[in-house]
């Protein structure tokens, strides 16, 4: 057998090396041989009110591996948000003051990546005791962005010490903000083939918020959908009872989507009878909730559940399910 040079031997172990690295082996790893996220993209900060900063980014779609990220005020995390998240108000901060905001990514094992570049924003000058609202803003248009996305636009609103910032709701939910400054948005997240409403509300420093402006109606183009159900999955219900009294207890768990799921909407015998709002952070895996129905045994109820997507529009019913009091 003909034996290579060492030289040879090491330009081909090289050549080997460089050849793994440009397809993707060599991704960048923690001391500890764990693969690192990549640092957040398209960071932007814009003040919200005098005492607000709103904080966004990219969704690092191409790395399902993150689970959260967090937010950083100068050297101190303020906010963590789960990685379907990309953006969040910062509160209570002071007027007129300058702040640096960084953003970073965190996967499953805990490892995180890199801080993002800062972006700084200014609080604007507190306005003493303002109590008058922004007009609302005027004229709005949009148009559908393909399936996934619509661009809005407005006129702008006036208020006698400036508007901070421009608020976007879908239905009853807010799902956008941008600066003061802008009178036009796009807003990613939505689902093709499907119809709905938006409004802008404007905010000024002392966070007066103006009355909504006209709707505008949008369908965004059909395409290829999800195949993720918008349905809670695993949904289960089962009866209890408390002293002399009968109570529904109900499992199932968050459909997978774009975004973080905060509402719930409960039926009861075909019609809805509560909402369910998380008032901190949603529950990962499993949720539960009970209710009280009454204190007969012997009562069959039908119950299902739906959930209130990040797109503001509510999803598909859970399977109904049957339950008898005392049963």
């Amino acid at each position: 057998m003909r034996r290579v040079p060492p030289t040879v031997r090491r330009t081909l172990a090289c050549a080997a090396l460089l050849a793994l690295t440009s397809c993707g082996w060599g991704a960048p790893a923690s001391g500890r041989g764990e693969r690192v996220p990549a640092a957040a993209t398209g960071v932007t900060a814009a003040a919200g009110s005098s005492t607000s900063v709103h904080v966004m980014w990219n969704l690092a779609t191409e790395d399902p591996g993150i689970t959260r990220y967090e937010v950083y005020r100068g050297t101190t995390k303020v906010k963590e948000v789960p990685g379907s998240e990309h953006m969040v108000d910062v509160t209570r901060l002071e007027p007129s003051t300058s702040y640096v905001f960084r953003v970073r990514a965190r996967n499953a094992d805990g490892v995180p990546g890199p801080l993002s570049r800062p972006v700084r924003a200014t609080t604007p000058a507190a306005a003493a005791a303002d109590r008058t609202a922004p007009t609302r803003p005027g004229g709005p248009k949009g148009r559908a962005l393909g399936g996934r996305a619509v661009q809005l636009s407005w006129t702008a609103a006036s208020d006698a010490r400036g508007v901070a910032s421009y608020d976007i709701y879908q239905g009853s939910s807010k799902i956008h903000s941008v600066g003061g400054a802008q009178t036009a948005a796009v807003v990613t997240g939505l689902r093709p083939g499907t119809d709905y409403v938006f409004t802008v509300r404007a905010r000024d420093t002392a966070d007066n918020v103006s009355s909504p402006s006209g709707p505008v109606r949008i369908s965004t183009a059909p395409g290829a959908a999800d195949d993720r159900s918008t349905a809670p999955a695993g949904f289960r219900a089962t009866t209890h009872r408390s002293d002399g009294a009968y109570y529904i207890d109900l499992a199932w768990t968050a459909p997978e989507v774009d975004g973080v799921i905060t509402e719930y909407r409960i039926q009861l015998d075909g019609r809805a009878v509560t909402s369910l709002v998380w008032g901190g952070s949603p529950p990962e895996g499993t949720c539960t909730h009970s209710f009280y129905v009454g204190r007969e045994a012997n009562v069959t109820h039908r119950v299902r559940l739906r959930a209130k997507l990040p797109d503001g529009t509510w999803g598909a019913l859970s399977p109904e399910r049957s339950v008898t009091t005392g049963g």
